[in-house]
């Protein structure tokens, strides 16, 4: 399955580099993640609870980048084995540009699975990846923009000196 899109972020290109190589920012915007651990340098190793079809599983895995050019591009690259559900293996290539709003975000992402997984259909496992990828780059996007002052009240949002929401960037800098 492979599929191409793209989101506009409204933040610095920096800053959004930055939260691409965090742990705890990856570790937010993967659905299902139990636990993320690692560095960019070393890699990342996750534990992802999901349910594909009729098929739930926990994957235990690793996330690697690679091709990465500082500011500008990477890869990341996903492997997790759900045991007698089978196996989940991803890609996405992430290219990062200025535009007048902020960061284009740019992206093509491939996925495989196989063993049981497999058995449920390319329509199921294509309909399940395409989620999973609009679910991360959506949580991404959010925890870097941060969160509306308009949240629910109970969240965990810092706020600025003059009470509005501070994004993932100004919250990690600001310290």
């Amino acid at each position: 399955m492979k599929l191409t899109d793209k989101r506009v972020i409204a933040a610095d290109r920096d800053t959004v580099w930055q939260a691409l190589m965090s742990a705890e920012v990856l570790r937010q915007c993967v659905p299902g993640c139990q636990d993320l651990t690692g560095s960019p340098e070393d890699g990342f190793e996750a534990t992802v609870v999901q349910k594909v079809g009729p098929v739930k599983a926990t994957f235990k895995g690793g996330v690697t980048l690679s091709d990465i050019v500082e500011g500008e591009s990477c890869t990341i690259t996903g492997e997790g084995k759900g045991g007698a559900a089978g196996f989940a293996r991803g890609s996405a290539a992430i290219r990062l540009s200025d535009v007048p709003e902020g960061t284009a975000l740019d992206y093509d992402v491939e996925a495989k699975v196989g063993g049981k997984l497999a058995q449920l259909g390319s329509r199921i496992i294509d309909g399940f990846a395409r989620k999973m990828s609009d679910q991360f780059f959506d949580r991404f996007k959010e925890v870097v923009e941060g969160p509306d002052a308009a949240d629910a009240p109970g969240d965990e949002t810092q706020k600025d000196t003059e009470g509005k929401s501070k994004s993932w960037g100004k919250r990690l800098f600001s310290r």
